[in-house]
């Protein structure tokens, strides 16, 4: 499952503005979608990006779908994403609403010709899609951190998740249009590339010489030297091949943050759920890395009341946290997802599951503080994204008190002086 984003974000350019809800696959295909509507030229056009990772990231969607429409009710409305895919229909009866997209539709150029627009609805089968298009991005408004797509889709049936259903089988970029992207973006300007994908540690798997993510990364650490910065989205433990592990804790230019797609820290939830780890593999793989790699962080994904948890098994969740030392949790309340597996399993009370995700955030602010001030004093090296911020190499914010000397996309030393409960504080080193 793709790690997700803050709820939603927006980029607007001249009269086309869209919203992104979900993982950065969804910001990457955004960054696409503008760049076809503004060749289109269609004018005055809102373009809502679902999710459908949770029922709450749907009830998001179409909460997103009815306030573009009151915000902006001389514009035409465009729907797309894993939301979208899965109930077209649905988006199509909600007022305003003149096309929703599917998946597959919403990478395509001639999707956003308004002469094809006659039927509102252009979703077909997402299984039926063998191959992911190439879309060289030539920028990505106001950042010099990118999300580059390098495969899409999903292999696996984890038993709580309809994202298969909305995103198809797994299908992979050929490393040449990934490393032809990478170039172009650094340049436009770009500092740090962000791989991303559903699944990306399952990549290759269907290319000619079934080629890993780790060959992946080694042979664009070759090919752009000028590659300063490189980042992996939501990592599976039980998938990263013997030259990845390598690369994550030898090579400087890898950041040193990786998310993992861990999901409970119980082994018989872990079956259920149908995951390919165990609780002793993430944490074996956490103490790996750190030991050669004594700076690295990592972040998760967990799920707080999947079906049949019980207290005991919740707190295996609670304890791998500080087995592994996460530092950036990702904490999903379950919700049974239609046509799913766990949806049919014994289901957890409504109230104690609410009352297991507030305990993990909880837990989850206890790490990062501790990470946070575990910095002080410390010097790190920044990517400026913003006036007076930017992001380390572990990927923690950090702000600077009225320094106009700094310049977007600057890489520079700083000293972390402070701390608050969302960000570092630091200070310039010009030495």
């Amino acid at each position: 499952m793709a790690s997700p984003t803050a709820p939603s974000s927006q980029q607007s350019s001249a009269h086309i503005k869209l919203i992104t809800l979900g993982c950065r696959l969804n910001i990457y295909e955004s960054e696409v979608m503008r760049q076809h509507a503004q060749a289109a030229d269609l004018g005055e056009t809102v373009i809502i990006n679902t999710c459908a990772v949770t029922n709450e990231a749907e009830r998001q969607s179409r909460q997103a779908v009815r306030k573009a429409q009151r915000d902006h009710p001389g514009a035409k409305i465009v729907v797309t994403g894993c939301s979208a895919q899965l109930h077209p229909d649905l988006y199509a009866k909600l007022p305003g609403v003149d096309l929703v997209l599917g998946n597959h539709e919403k990478m395509q150029a001639d999707a956003f010709d308004t002469a094809h627009w006659h039927a509102r609805v252009h979703v077909d089968n997402i299984m039926d899609v063998k191959e992911t298009a190439h879309h060289l991005v030539s920028g990505f408004e106001d950042k010099v951190r990118a999300f580059v797509q390098i495969q899409n889709g999903c292999n696996h049936s984890c038993t709580f998740c309809s994202i298969p259903a909305s995103r198809g089988k797994n299908r992979s970029v050929p490393l040449g249009a990934i490393t032809d992207q990478i170039k172009l973006l650094l340049q436009q300007g770009c500092k740090e590339i962000v791989l991303t994908g559903v699944d990306i540690t399952d990549y290759g798997q269907d290319l000619p010489g079934q080629p890993t993510l780790g060959q992946l990364c080694k042979r664009l650490l070759a090919q752009v030297p000028d590659l300063q910065r490189l980042r992996l989205s939501s990592i599976d433990p039980a998938e990263i091949d013997e030259v990845m592990l390598n690369l994550m804790m030898h090579e400087p230019r890898i950041m040193p943050h990786f998310h993992i797609s861990l999901q409970a820290g119980d082994d018989m939830i872990l079956k259920r759920m149908k995951r390919r780890h165990l609780r002793h593999h993430v944490i074996d793989f956490c103490q790996m890395i750190r030991k050669a790699r004594p700076d690295v962080v990592f972040g998760a994904d967990i799920i707080a009341g999947f079906p049949t948890e019980s207290d005991a098994m919740f707190a295996q969740s609670c304890d791998i946290i500080t087995a592994c030392d996460l530092t950036y949790l990702h904490t999903f309340p379950y919700s049974a997802r239609a046509n799913t597996p766990a949806a049919r399993m014994p289901q957890v009370n409504g109230a104690i599951i609410k009352q297991r995700a507030a305990q993990l955030r909880q837990l989850g602010e206890q790490q990062l503080h501790k990470f946070y001030h575990s910095r002080i004093g410390k010097m790190e090296q920044v990517l400026i994204e913003s006036r007076n911020k930017g992001y380390t190499q572990h990927f923690a914010p950090v702000s600077f008190d009225n320094d106009t000397s700094l310049v977007c996309g600057q890489i520079v030393m700083a000293k972390i002086t402070d701390c608050t409960a969302t960000s570092l504080k630091g200070q310039i080193c010009y030495d």
